[in-house]
């Protein structure tokens, strides 16, 4: 979602300036969570895959700066563009810099100033080396110049992730239709919720935690009736299901009737899904940014938040692991007493293209 926009831009450009390579490392290499993302997206296929798939932080880490190293040594290319906050991303930047290359970093200081997540040290790491760092947010600015990194490295080009949402909502709003018949859910009549991070769901009372949480949600009456006018949709993370059997909680979820869990999904239906809520429960700083645009309530599942704007001007709430406020603020959103929002400045649809010429005029 990040970097299709920005493949698309560089490759448009008129002056036809830069080659490009596309690098898909295979740290997210489960079917339903990569290759139908390429698919809806319209990525061409990557030009080189790295196989890397799972293992610890450390292993890969270890096996994407491996890679990319042979890689970097053949290709020489004059810059590496990379995104987030992923393993990939901390393993590519460390690479680059090493090499003497360029390097830039979509999606640039982002803080959540939680050092306990990985996700946290990988994109400090990323940013440290950055020669670009393109900026989403007033808090990257912020944050970076309080790190000491400013002037000519940053820029505020604005958010691509909302860029794919622009591009793709006309088309994820055409299989709402078929989605709600699938799932016999209404437009506006149902919580959609994910839950993936490690804190979240690796302790057993911590995801014990959320299955209460949603029993408690789906018990909300007259929101939710017997007849399933409004229930609770979840598609299940691949490594959340795999802890709700080890932890012996599957049956309970499953046995909830007021939650439907189903398999991860591509890009367009979960888009679609999103856009169709009355309300989103997450853990995922990405769909706290698609929420935001998309106007949709949503309750950020954690203590902290990197994306501050999304709470601050757009329509997210960080309630952290407080149920008795979290149940409250469900009975707002399905009541439609949300708080006034609005979408943050530059989360247009063009920052891929304010990327683009970035590059194309300083390079």
């Amino acid at each position: 979602m990040k970097v299709a926009p920005v493949l698309e831009a560089v490759r448009a450009l008129p002056s036809k300036k830069f080659s490009t390579i596309l690098v898909h490392t295979g740290q997210h290499y489960d079917a339903n969570m990569s290759d139908v993302f390429f698919n809806d997206l319209e990525m061409p296929q990557p030009d080189r895959f790295l196989g890397v798939g799972s293992g610890s932080h450390a292993e890969q880490t270890a096996k994407v700066m491996i890679e990319m190293e042979k890689l970097l040594a053949e290709e020489n290319p004059d810059l590496v563009l990379v995104a987030g906050d992923v393993n990939s991303t901390l393993a590519t930047a460390l690479v680059a810099a090493k090499a003497g290359i360029k390097l830039a970093h979509i999606e640039s200081g982002l803080r959540s100033f939680d050092r306990a997540m990985p996700e946290e040290i990988n994109r400090i790491v990323a940013d440290e080396f950055s020669d670009y760092c393109f900026v989403t947010e007033p808090s990257g600015y912020k944050n970076l110049a309080h790190e000491g990194i400013e002037g000519n490295r940053v820029f505020m080009v604005g958010n691509t992730m909302i860029d794919s949402v622009v591009k793709y909502l006309p088309r994820a709003n055409d299989r709402f239709k078929t989605l709600s018949k699938s799932l016999a859910i209404a437009d506006k009549q149902y919580v959609l919720i994910t839950l993936h991070r490690p804190s979240n769901v690796d302790e057993k009372r911590a995801i014990e935690m959320f299955i209460e949480l949603f029993e408690q949600v789906g018990a909300l009456n007259p929101a939710f009736d017997s007849k399933g006018s409004r229930r609770i949709v979840f598609p299940i993370h691949p490594r959340t299901r795999k802890r709700l059997q080890e932890f012996g909680l599957a049956k309970r979820a499953e046995h909830n009737s007021s939650l439907l869990l189903v398999d991860p999904m591509g890009y367009l239906d979960f888009l679609s899904l999103q856009a169709h809520a009355a309300l989103v429960l997450t853990d995922s700083g990405g769909i706290q940014e698609e929420t935001t645009a998309l106007g949709v309530p949503c309750i950020t599942l954690r203590e902290n938040t990197e994306r501050p704007v999304t709470v601050e001007e757009g329509t997210n709430e960080l309630l952290g692991f407080d149920r008795t406020r979290i149940l409250e603020f469900v009975r707002k959103a399905l009541e439609g007493k949300w708080k006034h929002h609005q979408i943050p400045a530059l989360w247009d649809g063009h920052a891929a293209q304010r990327i683009a010429t970035i590059l194309e005029s300083s390079l």
